[in-house]
């Protein structure tokens, strides 16, 4: 069979390219749209729920645009084609793109998430500002809450499917309630290693102050092996910019 010459490629070839890097420069829009959009939310909540519900989905489209660019660049320099060849490069181009493909879902899936929980966890426990009065609004704990909330927040609250978080302004008796999953990203499970640690509960101990610093204990239990434990994490003092940052302390309980 004759094979086609270089020049009859040409084209394709340039065209190719061309593909390639607009898909890559499309991938880096979708990114950097994506941080600026997070650098524009002001509001903690907005951007709790925003990384929650879409980070995932748009970095997991960000790599399909560049395995797809990455394919019509590497296909990007024929100099002669045979039907063995066409084949050739049809079937590893499809190949290698599905074993990408598999290694940033794979990624996104089971390791990020842990990134993304830390970032959260940091989002839900900043403190609110009261727009009463500009200072910290005090975060009420599980038995607190309840004042605040009807029967049916209540009853979301008992079987985990939300979670709730009472804010208040102690000066002027503002409130903000906040809403959130109440399957949150489970942990791996530091006895079955499976992820599926999560938290039951969680109380403040002792309320944090202009001064000192409090202590949030959030009681773990594995949905596979039962184990349980609960950590201890010190809640920055009221004039601090970060809410629950610091290193958790671990007590397995029976």
């Amino acid at each position: 069979m004759e094979e086609l010459s270089v020049e009859s490629f040409e084209t394709w070839n340039n065209w190719s390219q061309t593909i390639a890097f607009g898909l890559a420069a499309l991938a880096g829009l979708v990114f950097f749209g994506h941080i600026l959009k997070l650098s524009s939310m002001k509001d903690a909540k907005s951007k709790y729920d925003y990384i929650n519900r879409s980070e995932i989905n748009i970095l997991l489209t960000a790599g399909i645009f560049l395995i797809i660019g990455a394919a019509f660049y590497l296909n990007s320099s024929i100099q002669e084609l045979t039907i063995l060849t066409l084949f050739t490069r049809v079937f590893v181009s499809i190949m290698m793109g599905l074993i990408m493909y598999v290694i940033i879902q794979n990624l996104l899936k089971f390791y990020y998430p842990f990134y993304i929980e830390k970032r959260l966890k940091i989002l839900r426990y900043k403190p609110r500002i009261s727009p009463k009065t500009g200072k910290s609004m005090k975060l009420l704990s599980e038995e607190e809450e309840d004042v605040y909330l009807d029967e049916g927040m209540q009853a979301e609250e008992e079987i985990y499917s939300v979670d709730y978080d009472v804010w208040v302004d102690e000066e002027t008796g503002f409130t903000k309630i906040e809403k959130y999953s109440g399957h949150l990203h489970a942990l791996q499970c530091p006895e079955c290693n499976y992820q599926t640690f999560k938290v039951n509960r969680e109380e403040i101990v002792k309320q944090p102050t202009v001064s000192q610093e409090g202590q949030l204990t959030k009681h773990f239990e594995c949905r596979y092996c039962g184990y349980k434990a609960r950590k201890n994490y010190n809640i920055a003092t009221l004039n601090s910019p970060v809410y629950g940052e610091g290193e958790a302390t671990t007590a397995p309980t029976a």
